[in-house]
Formats: structure tokens, C-alpha cells, sequence
């Protein structure tokens, strides 16, 4: 906290510098006071209940609901239903009291199918080995299954099911071992859902190795990164993905040191999409700026500073978004030159417009002798990236590939950061590195619109799935 002067040393060309600077300095903390999720990169669950929630995508005009032409979903009967009841009919006539004959009953082919569930109970299989002695004197005996090798022991559909419970569906141990027992009678212990969990990270590693390095061959990878916590010390969780792959990291740092560890981005050729902070721009890779975040710092200058210019650039921004939406639906790879001439001329001149209004601030006279940067407002420093990095934020009008914004990752470490919430935070750091590693395996099949249940037992069976099979 910086200290009040004593007013009454001051000269007056000194207390009008202290009332500039007050000022100011009550104009942030007001700012800040009126950030939330749609002007800055808060989480709507820090709103509060008060806030409604504003879109800049507008309404569509369509009521809510399907629409016309949609084709809807229902049940679709089996052609081979599992069981079939014959409901029969009254074995006398209510009218003439008589007894029907069977030979004038009949089953109408028409039915109704009822799909439920079967009793959910575990089976327990015995495995027993035959033994023979042959008639010259030798001793034979069976072999039980491979991984076989207690007296009594969980199978591999059991094991899968507790990982994907607290890997997947993110329930807290505890919690698991009740679903467990709720659904299927098992009475399974906190140790043996934590031991599934830590040998589902053996087996899968080298999938996820794969994974890595899968990534480093992709045109277009998303990046980000989000903070969490093991036991009471801070940790970084990290994410590299595309439509098809994720990959989890985990790491004490959140800069290079972590970012080189995890050797995707050193030597990366492709596209980099993130959020533009400081440490991913250091990699000798095309990197492309998320112009979400873009969108809700512009709303927050127009609504804080009523600047006309940052409307317009958000218009501006929106418009070459449904332009490329439109060209892309049609196959083209970029917009048509004069278009990327016209979005970047339009906005050289809304950004010289905001330069004029936003000045770089100067040190006082009086604060000469101190070192480092000049601390700019938070419009300054947008305009400043908006302009120095334009061709970063304008990739998506000449690469179709890219995307307007890197929702793809901050879809991706959603759900991760909402397992903090649901179990709170890591009891240790391997604990963390095994949610990396299984989430980056099931996250990367559940793309893929594959079965995780089944790869998880799978794996405990001692065939783990290639996560590359279907990638792109």
C-alpha cells in the first residue's frame, strides 16, 4: 500500500499531480469492481446471482425449441427384444359367460417395448485348474489366466468402472466407493479404487506419450493453462488439444520451464492458439491470438470508457467472423485478399483512433529515479496488442484453419477445473499426474466418440487402445 504524503509539504504543482494520480487510481478500482465473465476473463461463477448474462452473438430471431424442418429423436423399437411377455385375455366371456377356446386366441403382431436396465449385480467367476499325471510318472497341470494371481481380486469391468468414475466424471474417492455400492452391490475399499487409479496411469503413459507427440505433428493446436492446487501449494494445470486430441500437464511453474518440460511447443511448426500470454510467443512457431478474450475486454472499454471506437471494433471483429464462417462453409481456405486488405485497413485506423484517446504514459517529473516500465491503463494495453500483434490477431481471415478463438482449449480445461470444485484439491503431486495422464486418455477417445469404459478394462486386461487410431 503506497503512503499518503503529508499535504501540507506539498507545493501546489504537487497536489494537483496527487489528485490526477488519486483519481485514477479510483477510476481502476471502479473498473475493476465491474468486470465479470462477459467483460474479462472472470468465470461466470463469480457473477453472482445479480448479473444477467450478455451475448455479443445477438439473438437469432427463432423461437426457443426445435425449429421447423427438424427431424427430432425418439425411442427406436429393437428388431430382437431380449425378453417377450404374452399378456393373455380373459379366460371367460363378460358377455355370454362362456369358456374361450384356444383355438381363437390370437397375438397381435403389433407390441410395446419397454427398455430398462437389468438388475445390476456383480458376478463372480471361479477359475479352477485341472491337474493330471501321465502315465510314464509326469505331473500336468492347467495355467490360470494371465493377471489371475490372487485368491480373490476385482475384475478389469470393476477396476474401469472406479477410474472412470473419479478420472472421468470427476466423483471424489469416498463418493466413488458409495456409487459403487449402490449401483452394482460392491463393497470396495477407498485403497483399491486409489490402487486402480494409480496403475490405469502405468498402463496408459505410453498412450499418452503418444498422444505428445502426435500433437507436435498438428497444423493447429490450442494452449492453455489454469491454476490448481496440491495439498496447500499452488500448481499449474496445462492443455494442449485440437478437435480430436488432448493432453494434460501438470507442473509447479506455469512459464517456459514448464512449457519447454513438456516438449510439445520446442520445435512446434504448426499454429499456436492461446490467449496471448507472454511465455508462448518466445516459441519460433505461427501463433494466433483468442479473440473471445478480445471481445470481453473491448465490451469492458466500451461500457468503462464509452469509447465509439471499441463498438466498432467489435462489430468489426463479429462481421469477420461470420464472413469467414461463410467462406469456410464453402471450402475456400481464406478470405479473398482485398477482404483481409479491407479488415486490416478498417482496423489500423480504429487503433490509431484509440492511440489518440489512450496515450502512453509518460513518468512524472517528480519519479524520475525509478526503474522500469510505466504502468498504462488496461485500454492502453489492449490497444497496444491489437496493434503489435495484428497479424496474430487477424490469422483466422488468412488461415481457415485457425479458428476466431481458442474456445477449444478453455472447453477442454472446463471440466478439469471443475473437479477442483466437486473434490477439492490434489492430496500430492502424483496424484495430479495421474489425472493428467488418464484424463489426456479419456478425453482423447471421448472425441473420438469412443467407448471409455471399455478401453479402461481393456487396459486392465493388458491391451491398452491406441488413442491415434481414429485421431485426425
Amino acid at each position: 500500500m503506497t503512503k499518503m504524503p503529508d499535504i501540507k509539504d506539498l507545493t501546489p504543482e504537487q497536489k494537483d499531480a496527487l489528485i490526477v494520480d488519486l483519481v485514477r487510481r479510483l477510476n481502476e478500482l471502479e473498473a475493476k469492481l465491474e468486470k465479470d465473465s462477459h467483460n474479462s476473463s472472470k468465470p461466470p461463477s463469480g457473477d453472482g446471482p445479480r448479473r444477467k448474462p450478455k451475448s455479443l452473438r445477438g439473438t437469432s430471431g427463432a423461437r426457443p425449441g426445435a425449429q421447423p424442418g427438424h427431424k427430432g429423436k425418439t425411442l427406436k423399437r429393437v428388431a430382437q427384444p431380449d425378453h417377450i411377455k404374452i399378456h393373455p385375455v380373459a379366460p371367460v366371456c363378460d358377455a355370454c359367460g362362456q369358456q374361450i377356446e384356444s383355438a381363437r386366441i390370437t397375438v397381435l403382431p403389433e407390441g410395446r417395448q419397454v427398455i430398462d436396465l437389468p438388475p445390476t449385480r456383480f458376478e463372480v467367476t471361479e477359475h479352477r485348474v485341472q491337474v493330471a499325471q501321465c502315465a510314464c510318472g509326469k505331473r500336468h497341470s492347467g495355467m490360470f489366466p494371465e493377471g489371475v494371481s490372487q485368491a480373490v481380486q476385482y475384475g478389469p469391468q470393476i477396476r474401469a468402472a472406479a477410474v472412470y468414475l473419479t478420472q472421468y466424471q470427476q466423483l471424489p474417492v469416498a463418493r466413488t466407493v458409495q456409487a459403487l455400492g449402490d449401483l452394482f452391490g460392491l463393497r470396495v475399499s477407498t485403497g483399491t479404487v486409489q490402487q486402480s487409479i494409480d496403475e490405469a496411469a502405468r498402463l496408459l503413459a505410453p498412450a499418452v506419450r503418444q498422444i505428445n507427440e502426435a500433437l507436435r505433428e498438428q497444423p493447429v493446436v490450442h494452449f492453455d493453462e489454469s491454476c490448481m492446487r496440491v495439498s496447500r501449494m499452488p500448481y499449474w494445470l496445462h492443455l494442449a488439444s485440437t478437435r480430436t486430441l488432448s493432453w494434460y500437464g501438470a507442473h509447479r511453474k506455469r512459464g517456459r520451464e514448464a512449457l519447454d518440460s513438456f516438449g510439445i511447443l520446442p520445435g512446434f511448426k504448426g499454429v499456436a492458439v492461446h490467449d496471448g500470454w507472454r511465455p508462448y510467443a518466445a516459441y519460433e512457431c505461427e501463433h494466433a491470438l483468442c479473440n473471445a478474450h478480445h471481445l470481453r475486454e473491448l465490451v469492458f472499454v466500451a461500457e468503462s470508457t464509452q469509447q465509439p471506437w471499441a463498438q466498432q471494433m467489435i462489430n468489426l471483429l463479429c462481421q469477420a467472423k461470420r464472413e469467414v464462417d461463410r467462406s469456410a462453409a464453402c471450402g475456400n481456405t481464406a478470405l479473398d485478399p482485398s477482404r483481409q486488405r479491407y479488415y486490416r485497413r478498417r482496423a489500423r485506423a480504429l487503433i490509431a483512433q484509440a492511440r489518440k484517446l489512450n496515450p502512453t504514459q509518460a513518468r512524472a517529473p517528480e519519479r524520475v529515479e525509478l526503474r522500469g516500465r510505466i504502468r498504462q491503463s488496461f485500454t492502453c494495453n489492449l490497444v497496444r496488442r491489437l496493434h503489435l500483434q495484428a497479424t496474430e490477431v487477424w490469422r483466422f481471415i488468412a488461415d481457415h484453419r485457425v479458428p476466431f478463438d481458442n474456445n477449444q482449449a478453455e472447453r477442454d480445461i472446463r471440466m478439469p477445473k471443475l473437479k477442483q470444485k466437486i473434490s477439492g484439491c490434489f492430496r500430492s503431486e502424483s496424484g495430479m499426474q495421474a489425472f493428467c495422464t488418464i484424463r489426456s486418455y479419456l478425453a482423447t477417445l471421448r472425441k473420438q466418440n469412443r467407448s471409455l469404459i471399455n478401453a479402461l478394462a481393456l487396459s486392465f486386461a493388458g491391451f491398452v487402445v491406441s488413442p491415434l487410431t481414429a485421431a485426425e
